[in-house]
């Protein structure tokens, strides 16, 4: 196989541009079991999101779990599945063209922006590659995960980098890291809460809720925890109400090995059998509903809140088309993209010319 993979023609005359890559987790391509095992084991192959050594978990993943696991998470994926499909697919498509269309109002209606999807379709080598056969020579990467994790936004990294190692003509690349602490992001949040408790009232407690991540990392150094609490303070300072309302905790845990803690199913159980009557759940981990969201808070939580002796469950969904929330990713993109949105497009003269230079210099086209 050939080391790099073929360009596209270059035109000397062609225009520049410049992309922006939003990029999410991903989701299985139907809610079967035949689809879900080769997105579970594309994922849980991945050596950031599973740190334990190939030796080791090479058989317990390709004997025990993918003949296992695949039918049980089916089954949720089928609870949550719409018409239109994945809800995390449907809302992340939806995001790509409201923030295309707020860019465009602001006067970038030049730049391409496109989406990926970590595991599973479309990938991010395959929307790399479209957007290079469409002369981005630019592109901001958006990993959308607020808080930074190795096994979540650096893995978006490391596939960006594989992909690219195979072009023989790299464009110029920028990350966004984080945005735990992003304004705009904290106002979203902190708006979306406020409209669901002018419509059905305060809570006892609120939970935000995060997806977990092994202790392990948290020793190692990998900041998700401390992001995720930071995001907390500043969603009940935005609400201003008494810390000790807003509790943050962690969902999704898998295997025996401690995860980061309170865990939230157990945190909901206690409040339920301390006399606490209503709870509100939130994810700002997730700016899309997805699993996590949907089946496994909304769902699976609310049933054994309730069934310990709570009355009340209200699950305040993701971010997704929110307009508050895309006027902050817009304004997140902007910020990144810096001085490449001063760059100013050659005119059909400028490009005409380059062609000719070329041309004279020995260049085909």
């Amino acid at each position: 196989m050939p080391r790099y993979r073929p360009e596209p023609i270059h035109r000397h005359d062609s225009t520049p541009r410049t992309g922006v890559l939003l990029v999410n987790l991903g989701t299985p391509a139907a809610p079967t079991a035949a689809a879900l095992r080769p997105y579970l084991k594309q994922f849980l192959s991945d050596p950031r999101v599973v740190e334990i050594p190939r030796l080791v978990w090479w058989p317990i993943l390709n004997g025990i779990i993918l003949n296992t696991r695949p039918k049980a998470s089916a089954q949720k994926y089928a609870s949550i599945w719409t018409d239109e499909g994945s809800p995390l697919l449907v809302h992340t498509i939806r995001q790509t063209k409201l923030l295309a269309g707020y860019l465009a109002k602001d006067g970038y209606d030049g730049l391409d922006i496109d989406y990926a999807m970590r595991y599973g379709a479309p990938a991010i080598g395959d929307t790399l590659d479209a957007m290079r056969a469409r002369g981005c020579t630019r592109i901001l990467v958006v990993p959308m995960y607020p808080q930074y994790s190795a096994s979540t936004t650096a893995t978006v990294v490391d596939e960006v980098g594989r992909s690219l190692a195979r072009w023989r003509n790299q464009p110029e690349m920028r990350f966004v890291r984080n945005f735990h602490d992003d304004p705009g992001y904290i106002d979203a949040l902190v708006k979306s809460v406020r409209e669901h408790w002018t419509a059905n009232g305060e809570p006892e407690r609120l939970l935000l809720s995060f997806h977990g991540v092994p202790r392990r990392s948290l020793d190692l150094g990998d900041p998700y925890h401390c992001e995720c609490h930071k995001t907390g303070r500043l969603v009940a300072e935005g609400l201003g109400v008494a810390r000790e309302r807003v509790l943050v905790t962690f969902q999704s845990r898998f295997g025996k090995a401690e995860w980061l803690k309170p865990y939230t199913q157990p945190t909901l159980e206690q409040l339920a059998a301390e006399g606490v009557r209503r709870v509100d759940v939130m994810c700002p981990g997730f700016v899309a509903d997805c699993l996590e969201t949907l089946e496994e808070i909304a769902l699976e939580c609310k049933e054994a809140f309730l069934e310990k002796g709570g009355q009340a469950f209200h699950y305040i969904p993701c971010l997704n088309e929110r307009d508050a929330w895309i006027k902050a990713l817009a304004a997140l993109v902007r910020k990144h993209l810096g001085n490449w949105l001063e760059i100013a497009a050659p005119d059909a003269a400028a490009r005409s010319a380059a062609l000719e230079r070329a041309r004279t210099l020995g260049a085909g086209q």
